[in-house]
Parts: structure tokens; sequence; C-alpha cells
């Protein structure tokens, strides 16, 4: 059951065979929500075979990393403008930094006897399918080799996995400037699929995305670059990061490779050599510890999950190619709002919490709500963070429910994050909408009335029925350019969809923290329920994540620690 990472092959198709791309609209259109049905799940919860959130190594040396100083100054706005952040250079501190605000903990959370903890990188269920590994230099207080570690977000330290000799190091990083690393993450299918069944692959993946633009936002708090690797096969990542070394996992659960990225000083791109003869055997000989299990056991199996992995994993030569870097956008967007606000990054960061429910009255002003759709522009001219990480074109728009924004009237709305896309997303929804600009909106942000009037029945009844979001102050739907994405790019651009929707709901976590507000990502809605609404009745255009923003109803009943003695 959702074993891993495997040295097979992505199957090809072969004597009636389907084909990687058939694999994955099969099982996207089996994992949808109805209103008559959801998708399969166990349909409970076993508590007694509830995953372990935190994976370990034991023999692996553990590396604590130094808790940096609470209340560094670093204002939030400062995260998206180009040049203002000094880069750090490259050390046991920065690295601690780096990951306290990517992957740590913030925050344990007790009611009664039950206690949970909570993390920069938001997770689905809040079960953290996601780990976090570092290729790295040798560094002072941290390997004085090169090494390949593995974060462990409970003790906020490092595990040394395994020991590079200089020669194998300059391979992986010639001829890239000093001071670089790798930061590699993957995805433990069963922590997911405990509570969610088939639909888990999707979460991971979204959690994936989230992981991403922590990242990048932790590296720009540093005033470093991170950049996706899109050169090389997930063979090869697993092969860095040890994800497919049978003798060290044994009957723990497998890891699957998502995704490399390369992290530095300024804006380097990666190596233009990077992994391209890794194998098991040349990373190193000198590998250390063995995987905990997560689970006594898994009961239900789910090996649809298994065969959509197959299907996504990238091969050695598929590289994204379309070098986007923005899109040219008036100033009047990102000039005042970036330049002000309430939080330091550090409180945006670590403050982060997802709403349980929204207060059903909040109202918002248009300012805010223009400024929190302008961060997920990406812009060639500033406000680039997190999108400078990837390389492809915006694939993922927004379908809104506005409910509560003061001088916006309630109503459908439609955010175009590529305005190439306009013209088939006016072909592909409901004739009779609008398509209107805001005209209290910035010039540059493509934002369009779709149809005025009270749509928050309508959002509740399409996120199965979870009033969170008809009670915020605008729900959504990030809205896919599916099959066209799966044509361009391959079955194993799927998983680059979920990241990218990550990505967006990470950005919308963090405008709402810097507004006094909220935000919480909704997994389950009926899929072509919101397709519906939109009037999108084919499968060129699908919904893969929503989230809600507004005013939040806190638990009383909780008790916080913080997250670090």
């Amino acid at each position: 059951m959702t074993a891993g990472f495997k040295s097979a092959p992505p199957r090809r198709p072969s004597d009636g065979d389907p084909s990687p791309e058939e694999v994955i609209v099969a099982y996207h259109e089996r994992t949808k929500h109805h209103y008559h049905r959801y998708a399969a799940s166990a349909g409970h919860l076993d508590w007694a075979t509830q995953p372990n959130p935190f994976r370990r190594y034991a023999g692996a040396d553990l590396v604590p990393l130094p808790m940096p100083a609470p209340g560094r100054p670093l204002p939030y706005w400062q995260l998206y403008a180009r040049g203002e952040v000094p880069s750090e250079p490259l050390s046991a501190e920065s690295l601690s930094l780096f990951f306290r605000y990517a992957l740590s903990l913030t925050a344990w959370k007790r009611f009664r006897e039950t206690t949970w903890s909570l993390r920069a990188n938001p997770s689905s269920g809040n079960l953290h399918p996601t780990e976090g590994y570092a290729v790295l230099p040798a560094v002072e207080q941290i390997g004085d080799a090169p090494a390949v570690y593995h974060y462990a977000p409970q003790e906020h330290a490092l595990e040394r996995r395994a020991v590079l000799d200089a020669k194998a190091w300059g391979e992986l990083s010639a001829p890239a400037p000093d001071g670089g690393f790798f930061v590699g993450l993957s995805s433990v299918h069963w922590r997911e699929a405990w509570k969610y069944g088939e639909r888990a692959f999707r979460y991971c993946q979204h959690d994936a995305g989230h992981a991403l633009a922590t990242l990048r936002i932790a590296a720009a708090a540093l005033g470093w670059g991170l950049v996706l690797v899109n050169e090389n096969g997930d063979g090869a990542i697993a092969d860095l990061l040890g994800l497919r070394r049978a003798d060290d996992y044994g009957a723990a659960e497998r890891e699957e490779p998502e995704l490399l990225a390369w992290v530095t000083a300024g804006r380097a791109p990666p190596p233009s050599r990077l992994l391209e003869r890794v194998t098991a055997a040349s990373v190193s000989a000198r590998w250390f510890g063995r995987a905990n299990t997560l689970s006594p056991e898994h009961g239900v199996e789910w090996p649809v999950i298994d065969e959509v992995s197959q299907a996504t994993r990238r091969s050695e030569r598929a590289p994204i190619t379309e070098g986007f870097a923005g899109f040219p956008m008036q100033d009047e967007i990102f000039a005042t709002p970036v330049r002000q606000g309430l939080l330091t990054a550090e409180k945006a960061i670590l403050g982060r919490r997802s709403a349980v429910a929204m207060d059903g009255e909040t109202a918002i002003p248009k300012e805010t709500f223009f400024r929190m759709l302008a961060r997920l522009m990406p812009a060639a001219d500033g406000g680039s963070v997190p999108w400078d990480a990837i390389a492809w074109r915006p694939r993922i728009h927004l379908g809104l429910f506005v409910h509560r924004v003061e001088g916006v009237p309630p109503g459908l709305y439609a955010l175009v994050r590529d305005p190439h896309k306009l013209a088939a997303l006016k072909k592909e929804m409901r004739p009779a909408f609008r398509w209107q600009r805001v005209p209290s909106c910035p010039p540059g942000l493509p934002l369009y009335l779709l149809q005025e009037g009270d749509c928050r029945t309508l959002a509740t009844n399409v996120s199965c029925g979870q009033d969170i979001a008809g009670d915020g102050a605008f729900s959504l739907g990030m809205i896919a350019d599916y099959l066209d994405s799966l044509t361009t790019y391959g079955a194993a651009f799927y998983r680059n969809l979920f990241w990218e929707a990550g990505m967006v709901g990470q950005m919308l976590y963090l405008e709402a923290e810097e507004a006094g507000i909220r935000a919480t990502g909704i997994g389950c809605y009926f899929d072509d329920a919101v397709h519906e609404v939109f009037g999108i009745d084919s499968r060129e255009w699908q919904s893969l994540y929503h989230f809600t923003v507004g005013g939040p109803v806190e638990d009383g009943r909780l008790t916080t620690t913080p997250a670090y003695a």
C-alpha cells in the first residue's frame, strides 16, 4: 500500500495499457466528490493506526540548529521587494532561520489530553506528509564535509543521512557559485491516505506546493534566491536524497520524491549540469540511519495512489522550457501596498494559522482584497516572490465567491492569472457572464465581475456544505488549465498543477495574516458542481483546490504553547 518510490520506470502504453495521461484523467475522475457520493476512503478514522507525524532516521547523527532569536524586525512587505533584503552568508545560523521559516513547528495545541503541533508549512488535516531534505557543502557547526541531511522539525535539527566526498559535491554543484545548496521535498502518502483514502495523492501535492512557497519565502527573508530544478527526473532526485535505499526503510513507509530546488545568494540559476550522472552508487558510499515506521499497520489498501504516483514520475529528459519570468504590470498594484503593513515577516510566517470557522460578519476593505489578489500575480518588475521559483506560465486561475468586500458588490468573479488565457476562459465559462472589469480595481489586476448577487449559500453548498466557505469575506475555487497542461508537459505536470495551487494558497494564508484576518484551505468540494457554477462542461478545465478568507472564530477550548522550549 502506497509503498513509495521504487526503481521501476513509469508504465508505457503497450498492448492496450493506458498511457500515463490516461491514468491521470481516470484517477482525477474517480477521486471527485459528488453530491451523491464522496471519493473512496475508509469512512472512519482508525486511531490505532494514526501515522506518526515525525520521521526520524535511527543511527544518523542529529545536528541541532541554533534557535534564531525571536523578534527579527524585517517587515513582511520586504519579502517581496527586490533587492531590499541583504543576502546572508551560508552558515549554521542562516540555515537555522531558513528551516525555521520554511518547515519548522510554530506552536503546540492542546485539547484535554490530546496535543498536536502546527507548522510553518500548512497541511491537509494537519497530517504533514511532506518531508524536507538539504544537500549542503561543508558548513561550520553543521559538518566538515558536503552531506545529505533530513530536516527533523520536532527537534529543529538536521539528520546527517550521507556524507559526500569533495569530488561528488563538485560534480553536483559545478559551475554554481559558492554558498549554494539543494533543498528537496518528498511525500509520505500514507499519512494522508490514512484519513482521506484515494483523494490523498491530491492533498500530498497541495502540501508540496505550500512547502515550495514557504521555502521560497524563507529564502527571500535571507536575501537568497530559490528556483525549482526542472531538468532532471525523479529517479535522480530519489538517489540524491536516498529515498530508494531499501535497506534504510525496511518495513517503514516509503517516501515519494516530489521536487528539488537550488538555493543561493542572489538570483543565480541552478547548475547547468545538475544531477547529470547521479546514481545510487555515485552519490556517496557512506549512508547512515534507518527510517522509523509511522504506523503499526495500514488496514485499507489504496493501490490507485501507487498507480498515479508511477504515472506522474518525471523522466530524466522532461525539462520545462517556458522560461517564464512574469508579466509587466502597472506600478499602482504593488508600489503602495508592498511598502506598508502591520506585521514583521517573522510574525506573519510563524503566526500563520488556519481558521477553523469564520464569523459570517467581518468585511474587508477593497484595498486589502486587491492587494491579496495582486500578490498572486507573477510580475516581472517586483512582487515576484514566490513565483520566480517556477518556470511555467500560470495555469491556475481563480473563480471567486465575493461575500463581504467593502466597495465590491457580492457575486461571482474571475482572476485571470495569465492574460493570454482570457479568451479561452470566456469561451469555456457560462455565456451569460458579464466579464466586466471592476471599476475601482488597479488597472493591471485582471479581475472580472462575472455575475452579481449573494452567493454565500452557493459557496457553502459546493464546498461539501461547509459553512466556512460562505461565512468568510470571500472564498474561491482554483481553476486549472488542466488537459492543455498534460498535453504540453505530460502526465508528470499533474503534480505541478497542484503545487501551483498550493503556492497560491500559501500566499493567501500570509496575506490574510498580514491583514489581521485568517484563511483556510478547503480540500473537500464537489468538483463538478463547482464546474457547473462557472459553466464549465468539459474536462479541459478542472477545479483543484478551494480557499476561504475572512474573520476567524477562535476556539477557546484550545491551549497554545510554544513550538520549542
